[in-house]
């Protein structure tokens, strides 16, 4: 929804910190939820290991103390009961002492939890301010505010959902050591395995419930204060490097750094080029997307000679 609420909002793209060239937020939107989407799929994919069970096989997989109608009769029954597509295992040995897909599982919650540190990051980087920082994004204020500096609100909901992202991670390496500390013919650590995985499903599902109807729904592009910085960042000297050449355009950023004059500005003033060509290069249409054809880039090399 934001993706496509937000489609034409200009705004600088950064790489290191640093300006690098312009983007929109609905290109910086959709890339959150195509990482959320690859996330649900890993979940998907590893949960679907969980359905193979092992029962049948009693103390170490051999099916000791077990009768041939039990093994028969004992998954179809409990496949009828819980509604779930569960299967017995194939190799009853092999599913009894190793725990390989709850690390799988456990790798896929660490995946999103990672996304997620990362995106909530982003959130509060671009909704830092109001004066003194980016202030590209307005953040739902779900809090009176600070309790010394009056006016001070802080983005809680994307900090308790990355502290939420840091114990899942934290969970994944006990997960990880726990499967792998399994003896012989039975993992004797399975519990802080599963209190691992079920804590992980609370946390995620509960940060993600918290950053959609407290953050994400009310957010807001601050597109006048986006639209002002691309304007005036010395970023958009790239968009003009193949026609005036990578030193040239060099010296035209650097410019726009120290005077806080306009790229726009200092092209009409330092280079030879016609204004509707400036105003074609920096066509902010232009600079989302790459040239058509490489003749219109021998074009621009022509007009820089």
């Amino acid at each position: 929804r934001l993706a496509h609420e937000y489609r034409f909002s200009l705004k600088m793209g950064r790489t290191q910190l640093e300006d690098a060239v312009p983007t929109t937020f609905g290109k910086e939107f959709h890339a959150y939820y195509r990482v959320l989407m690859r996330d649900l799929k890993r979940i998907e994919a590893a949960s679907a290991s969980l359905l193979e069970v092992p029962l049948g096989g009693t103390a170490i997989g051999t099916g000791i103390c077990a009768t041939r109608e039990y093994c028969d009769a004992v998954v179809p029954e409990l496949r009828r009961l819980s509604g779930m597509p569960l299967t017995q295992a194939d190799d009853l040995t092999d599913a009894v002492q190793n725990t390989d897909c709850y690390v799988a599982l456990s790798g896929a919650y660490k995946n999103l939890a990672s996304d997620l540190i990362k995106i909530t990051n982003d959130l509060r980087l671009l909704g830092s301010g109001p004066q003194a920082g980016l202030h590209e994004l307005e953040l739902p204020k779900v809090q009176a505010g600070s309790s010394i500096m009056p006016g001070k609100v802080n983005p809680v909901i994307p900090e308790v959902c990355a502290q939420a992202a840091f114990k899942v991670v934290g969970n994944d390496a006990a997960i990880t050591l726990a499967s792998s500390s399994g003896q012989l013919e039975l993992n004797a650590f399975e519990p802080v395995i599963l209190d691992g995985l079920f804590e992980d499903a609370a946390l995620l599902g509960g940060a993600l419930l918290a950053l959609k109807t407290k953050c994400l729904d009310g957010l807001k592009v601050n597109e006048k204060r986006c639209a002002e910085m691309a304007a005036h960042s010395a970023g958009l000297a790239t968009a003009v490097s193949p026609v005036i050449g990578y030193r040239a355009a060099a010296g035209i950023a650097q410019e726009a750094v120290a005077t806080g004059e306009s790229i726009e500005v200092l092209l009409k003033k330092r280079i030879n080029i016609p204004d509707s060509r400036i105003q074609e290069l920096l066509n902010p249409t232009n600079l989302l997307q790459p040239a058509d054809s490489s003749e219109e880039l021998e074009t621009a090399a022509t007009v820089k000679r």
